[in-house]
């Protein structure tokens, strides 16, 4: 069982939990996720890994209360442990030089987003993140986000953070205002859609992460199914990051409706 070294309540909603898990913490790469379960008879839920520290052997999760297993999970306290725990899983994010990537995190979506940006940051690429959430206390991460960005953007559906506006409005600022070789965008899947439509509208490659619709994370309860260019993909296996524009974010959508 994997020892919980440490926690922090980023909101009534939202939990940072650090975790002990060396293996996974000295393989893993951007872009992947763990199964996590608690008690023997818990449901598997993935998350993906915010950071880890491989000298420590810990992991980092952040964790939205949703439903009854995140529920059971952020209960946790330090000193307690994770019934299981396994990863690295999905495939790590593709990372090179690409020039200027802008990085479009949303509300918990920031989590994931932040190893990805610091990973294009130490591949050499000038990056520049666009932070969203309804309002300023849902703002997560802010401090480890500047760490690895040449420029952070912060909107806020109520202006009291930041710009007042959604996050479609701080990405559009940047691509009217300098060349952008890369977008890479995690959130809620509404969200992803009205950054893709965006950047397709400007020819800007995107990467969105569907890491919302997974289920079991191994492939085998189907409930993950996206239509990627017309062809069914499992997130878990095949993703969890695609060509945001040739996602058919509506079907998706109309997927989630099904957890409501």
């Amino acid at each position: 069982m994997n020892k919980i070294i440490a926690k922090e309540n980023f909101s009534d909603k939202v939990v940072k939990f650090e975790i002990e898990a060396p293996l996974i913490a000295r393989s893993r790469k951007a872009g992947h996720f763990v199964m996590v379960r608690v008690g023997k008879k818990g449901e598997r839920v993935p998350y993906t890994i915010a950071s880890s520290d491989p000298v420590k052997g810990t992991i980092t999760l952040v964790i939205q209360r949703v439903g009854k297993s995140s529920e059971k999970v952020c209960q946790l306290e330090p000193g307690g442990y994770i019934t299981d725990l396994v990863g690295p899983l999905g495939k790590a994010t593709h990372i090179e030089n690409f020039g200027t990537v802008l990085c479009a995190g949303g509300g918990v979506g920031v989590a994931p987003m932040l190893p990805i940006i610091e990973a294009m940051k130490n591949a050499g690429n000038r990056v520049i993140t666009v932070l969203a959430a309804r309002n300023k206390d849902l703002i997560i991460l802010e401090d480890q986000v500047r760490k690895f960005s040449d420029e952070v953007i912060v909107m806020t559906d109520d202006g009291s953070y930041g710009q007042k506006g959604l996050i479609t409005a701080g990405v559009e600022q940047v691509i009217l205002r300098e060349p952008v070789d890369l977008c890479v965008t995690i959130g809620p899947a509404i969200m992803m859609k009205f950054v893709s439509e965006l950047t397709k509208k400007y020819s800007v490659p995107t990467v969105a992460s569907l890491n919302t619709i997974m289920v079991d994370g191994t492939g085998m309860c189907g409930a993950c199914r996206v239509t990627v260019g017309g062809v069914t993909k499992f997130v878990c296996v095949d993703g969890p990051e695609f060509d945001a524009h040739q996602v058919d974010f509506d079907e998706m959508l109309m997927r989630l409706k099904a957890y409501n």
